[in-house]
């Protein structure tokens, strides 16, 4: 279903990209922002299971600014690694990708948004209150710092109540911070949507999904 792109940023930056497309009419475009493991199996799934509802998508490698191909474990190895690799990219040049990625989705005149887990959460998050795309952001784990920005489009989070890296005091000041966002909390742990994760609970994703589906059909549709 899918195929690799490759992408070229405004500052001359090429990318890779892993993009789907339904085998029907088009319901909008996503733009699907990774992890901190790189456009691995399970964001290309991610990427084709969007695509089987009906929505095109695409999923920049941002972190081919630090390094190309990057796909990694969900092992201490894979999480120590993909630590550095965001490090180096940091937030303003994933952003930069995701503008690009964006004006490639909107082609044929597609409404677009934007989804991250985990660490492409926050991403998420920023390409909302910076760039004024409907977003859904799953765990970001990197959000505190940013409490102060403002959305600018429909925003929906999804959260885990057992997830070490967000208690639920910091989900609290995210719901104070951003009181019209339409924020969810599983009884679930830290990645839960991720197949490949230990924390994986096929209830709480399969609901979140339902959630983000029927967001980007009322705002994208």
């Amino acid at each position: 279903m899918g195929e690799h792109l490759e992408l070229e940023s405004y500052d001359g930056h090429r990318f890779d990209a892993y993009a789907a497309s339904p085998s029907g009419k088009v319901r909008g475009a996503i733009v699907v922002i990774q992890e901190i493991f790189g456009v691995n199996a399970h964001i290309r799934r991610v990427v084709d299971d969007f695509a089987a509802h009906g929505f095109r998508a695409i999923a920049p490698a941002v972190l081919d600014r630090a390094e190309r191909k990057v796909e990694l474990g969900y092992d201490e190895a894979g999480v120590a690694r993909g630590r550095e690799l965001v490090a180096k990219v940091g937030f303003d040049n994933a952003l930069r990708d995701v503008s690009t990625t964006v004006v490639h989705g909107r082609r044929g005149g597609c409404k677009i948004g934007v989804v991250g887990y985990c660490w492409g959460g926050t991403v998420a998050l920023l390409s909302n209150t910076r760039m004024k795309l409907p977003a859904v952001s799953y765990y970001g784990g990197r959000t505190m710092p940013f409490l102060h920005e403002v959305p600018g489009a429909p925003l929906m989070m999804h959260f885990g109540r057992r997830d070490p890296i967000i208690p639920p005091e910091h989900v609290a000041k995210i719901r104070a911070a951003f009181p019209k966002a339409d924020v969810h909390e599983y009884e679930a742990g830290h990645g839960f949507n991720c197949e490949q994760r230990a924390d994986h609970d096929a209830r709480a994703a399969r609901i979140a999904l339902d959630r983000t589906l029927a967001f980007f059909a009322q705002h994208l549709g």
